[in-house]
């Protein structure tokens, strides 16, 4: 059985909503954050494929962490990619700091948005062991670019992950925020730290060609794996779970 607990955190001015989820055996143990992509449509709380997937790992002898960033869940704040940065920093400090995690062994693994978060984090932060990035999209100039960037804010205001009305206060800033994320300009820097991106050949929001030209600038150790038939919602997808956890189980030692 997994044990969870709910937490709160402060990034910023911004509290954010988590869950941290311990396998029953004494710890210390190899930890995983799971970061979530971008939002598409407005927040469900009957939503539970994160949770689910939490457990799943848990179950498997990881202390498992999943939350909302800003603007997102029951996070606080208006959607940001570049405050996402700063969120998963101060998750990961948390979840560094906890007793029941083996700080040897952290383990990124996003999705999509988050999943370009993680490797912009995890690029300068050498305190991350190991990144999944599921359906992570090279850069975004197919989201975000100048000649949408009003209807683009638009439809996050309108889905709720924007919240305030004068946010934000820049638009060409939070515009330069998606350019700055960009993985394509980060990914070569994870080295050495072990790397696997996974991408559906059925993607329908980020095309395959992304995966492959992220696998092309990365250094070693990377791997590539393609999941035939599947589309961009990959933490839904059996046979793409099944290989991340696979992957990452590797990465432990003393894992068979």
């Amino acid at each position: 059985m997994a044990q969870s607990r709910i937490f709160h955190l402060r990034s910023g001015e911004v509290e954010l909503a988590g869950e941290i989820y311990t396998p029953e055996e004494s710890g210390p143990h190899p930890s995983i954050c799971i970061c979530h992509g971008i939002p598409a449509t407005p927040y469900s709380p009957d939503s539970k494929g994160y949770a689910y997937l939490a457990k799943r790992f848990c179950l498997e002898g990881f202390t498992t962490l999943i939350f909302n960033f800003r603007g997102t869940g029951k996070s606080q704040g208006n959607f940001d990619l570049l405050g996402w940065s700063y969120d998963l920093q101060v998750i990961l400090d948390f979840l560094i700091g906890l007793d029941e995690v083996d700080k040897s062994h952290i383990h990124l693994l996003g999705f999509s948005g988050g999943a370009a978060v993680s490797v912009y984090v995890a690029s300068q932060d050498p305190r991350v062991t190991s990144l999944t990035a599921c359906a992570c999209p090279a850069e975004f100039s197919i989201l975000a670019n100048k000649e949408n960037l009003q209807s683009t804010i638009r439809h996050f205001h309108e889905i709720g992950a924007i919240k305030d009305k004068d946010f934000p206060p820049s638009a060409q800033e939070w515009l330069e925020g998606f350019e700055t994320i960009s993985p394509i300009k980060w990914i070569d820097k994870l080295s050495p730290r072990q790397l696997l991106l996974i991408h559906g050949d059925a993607d329908e929001v980020v095309p395959l060609e992304h995966a492959r030209r992220l696998y092309q600038k990365a250094r070693q150790p990377k791997d590539l794996a393609i999941i035939s038939g599947a589309g961009h919602k990959l933490r839904l997808d059996m046979a793409a779970m099944e290989t991340a956890l696979k992957w990452i189980k590797k990465q432990q030692k003393g894992f068979t």
